[in-house]
């Protein structure tokens, strides 16, 4: 009987190999098997990526491994459990290939050991057929994988590769996770990129103080976040924050809501209500989105910045407060000053202290802690186990432009994590959509050529820094036409 297993003939087929055997005797086959092994390696074009502990009391078996791997690893050997242990002690080992059969010492037993030395190096065990119960429990001790002698080679290398692949992302997490703590200075915000580091600069800088902060930046960049840090570094830190959302809150309410009314002040008002500005006495105010605000509220609210004092609707009693007011925007308010949409002395109220937070397509070195961040986040909250993505994963992620920055990042990470079903998330198999390959669809010509129009303004104005007057010149139209154009565009 044949007890030889032999390299798949599509791929010896393909690379011109004659049948190669690895025999399953423990003593054969040697150097068919290392040539086999080394076309599988050239094959998968592995680079040097660490060091692989060979444990197994068979030196040929040794000998072989080391011929194979030697080039692309940093390979150490052992021949019994003892001197195994000295060996991993000695070293930094990511990767331990451990015969379950040893002549000093059960490999269980030598497993459960190099565990509780160093949980993070991997471990796959070689074994017969007939250990194969013996090596499930090694893997609900912590191995990694096994493999059954004979084996295919190809398989053996999957598994090797496969088991370094997660290595290699557990020390990109732990590193993430380091890097975290170090730039991780203000609430819920993370990033370590060059203006990051500024503007966390500036928000300490700007907290000390209490005149009014101007906070400007895209849809999704983190500017109530930026608000909150400023509040929480503040001397009103244990006093209200009150958020007043511009978009958010009809023209006709937005009095109510942000002075109040007593009773009877207009239809409806049955009773009593404080508004904004009362419950945030002592504290901060945070006016989001205050490009929406209509004209007429822009001047009532320039008298409160100046006085610090209002009335509630239905009354004439003059109410004092003591807050500090910080305002945001996804829209230049110089732009909104030129067409007569923003008041331009509220405009220099505000901008006492501005900040610009930059889009995440310009902080891209952040975007690999934001997705470890979320990935936290979301397994802190579900209860379920961590889940990192893969090395593909995170170079496709950081490559994607993120239109809708943090926020979008932030919401992908939440749906990945939950629709990935092990350890790992790679974006070809979890992804709801290819970022950045989108197809064109069936639609109307106007329509795809507003599509155009508007990708097209938006990468020239990136590529100027937001200078709407360079931009209208590059384009060839008018400032006031380029100005009309992306007024559109928010609607």
């Amino acid at each position: 009987m044949d007890n030889r297993r032999f390299v798949e003939p599509a791929l010896a087929s393909e690379y011109k190999i004659s049948k190669i055997p690895y025999r399953e005797s423990r003593h054969g086959g040697t150097a068919d098997c290392c040539r086999a092994f080394s076309i599988f390696w050239e094959l998968l074009g592995m680079k040097k990526k660490g060091t692989i502990l060979v444990v197994d009391d068979e030196n040929g078996v040794r000998e072989s491994f080391n011929m194979v791997l030697k080039d692309d690893y940093n390979v150490l050997l052992a021949g019994t459990g003892q001197e195994a242990m000295n060996i991993f002690k000695k070293n930094s080992i990511d990767l331990i290939l451990l015969d379950i059969l040893l002549p000093d010492i059960d490999g269980i037993d030598l497993l459960e050991k190099l565990v509780e030395t160093d949980p993070h190096s991997e471990i796959i065990m070689v074994t017969a057929v007939n250990e194969v119960q013996t090596a499930v429990q090694a893997i609900k001790l912590g191995a990694y994988e096994y493999v059954i002698k004979p084996f295919v080679v190809a398989d053996a290398l999957t598994v090797i590769r496969r088991a370094l692949e997660k290595q290699s992302l557990v020390k990109e997490v732990t590193y993430l996770r380091n890097e975290l703590g170090s730039y991780h200075p203000f609430e819920k915000m993370v990033g370590k990129n060059k203006k990051m580091r500024k503007i966390f600069e500036l928000i300490s800088t700007v907290a000390r103080s209490d005149g009014t902060v101007l906070i400007q930046g895209e849809s999704g960049t983190g500017k109530e976040l930026a608000a909150r840090a400023i509040h929480n570094l503040s001397y009103r830190k244990d006093q209200p924050f009150e958020v007043v959302n511009c978009a958010a809150i009809p023209a006709t309410l937005m009095e109510s809501k942000i002075f109040g009314h007593n009773r009877g002040a207009f239809t409806g008002a049955s009773m009593t209500s404080i508004g904004k500005l009362e419950l945030a006495d002592g504290g901060t105010v945070f006016l989001d989105d205050i490009n929406s605000l209509d004209v007429n509220m822009q001047a009532k609210l320039l008298r409160i910045l100046q006085e610090k004092e209002f009335e509630r609707l239905g009354s004439s009693k003059v109410i004092k407060i003591d807050v500090r007011f910080v305002a945001a925007s996804n829209k230049d308010i110089n732009d909104l000053i030129s067409i007569n949409k923003f008041r331009e002395d509220l405009y220099y109220r505000l901008n006492v202290f501005p900040i610009r937070l930059p889009p995440l397509r310009e902080r891209k070195d952040d975007i690999p802690l934001l997705l470890n961040h979320y990935l936290e986040l979301n397994a802190g909250e579900t209860g379920k186990p961590p889940k990192i993505f893969s090395e593909k994963a995170v170079k496709a992620l950081t490559a994607y432009h993120w239109p809708g920055n943090v926020r979008e990042l932030k919401n992908l990470v939440e749906r990945l994590f939950t629709i990935a079903e092990g350890p790992i998330i790679d974006l070809d198999a979890n992804a709801p959509y290819h970022l950045g390959k989108k197809k064109i669809k069936d639609m109307p010509l106007k329509k795809a050529v507003s599509i155009f129009e508007r990708n097209y303004i938006s990468e020239i104005l990136e590529r100027v820094d937001g200078n709407r007057t360079k931009a209208a010149k590059i384009l060839g139209i008018h400032r006031n036409t380029l100005l009309a154009k992306t007024s559109d565009f928010g609607k």
